[in-house]
């Protein structure tokens, strides 16, 4: 325990912890207001995979479980959704970006797409689970991971950047 606590640079960690707060005010007052074709961009899965890829499998999960708890107090039709599924996509990017990816934008979008397609069928079938199935939510799976992708790339240059310091 000593280790892990001799290592910590606070300094990185309040950069991430402002970056992840300014992610989610960004999620809540402004992407939640953009709506082509009925559905929001989301950029919170896109931003634990960029702090997991970045960060590694500790500090990841980590702030992305922080983001997620404060997400979750945001958004009301979630209970603890985002606390548990952030920390998740964060700890599947430190382990791709560790042994099969490496850490270029390309790479990045990718980890990117596969995070949003996970969130996305998550909330699907978290709706399901409450309602009955229906091939608009598909349709809604596609949509909403396809205008998020370009925000995605809005998570990238900063945690590339402060993990080459």
């Amino acid at each position: 325990m000593s280790d892990f606590l001799e290592k910590i640079d606070l300094n990185k960690v309040l950069r991430y912890v402002l970056l992840m707060f300014l992610t989610l005010m960004a999620q809540n007052m402004v992407f939640s207001h953009i709506r082509p074709f009925g559905v929001c961009p989301m950029l919170l899965p896109a931003m634990a995979a960029a702090v997991g890829m970045f960060e590694g499998a500790t500090w990841g999960p980590l702030l992305s479980m922080v983001m997620g708890y404060f997400a979750d107090m945001s958004f009301v039709e979630h209970r603890v959704f985002f606390l548990l599924v952030l920390p998740a996509v964060s700890m599947l990017s430190a382990f791709l970006s560790q042994f099969f990816i490496n850490r270029r934008f390309f790479a990045f979008m990718g980890v990117a797409l596969l995070s949003l397609l996970i969130t996305g069928t998550l909330q699907m079938l978290k709706t399901l689970a409450g309602d009955a199935w229906s091939t608009d939510m598909l349709t809604v799976l596609v949509l909403q991971t396809l205008l998020s992708l370009p925000v995605a790339a809005l998570a990238y240059p900063l945690p590339a950047k402060w993990s080459r310091e």
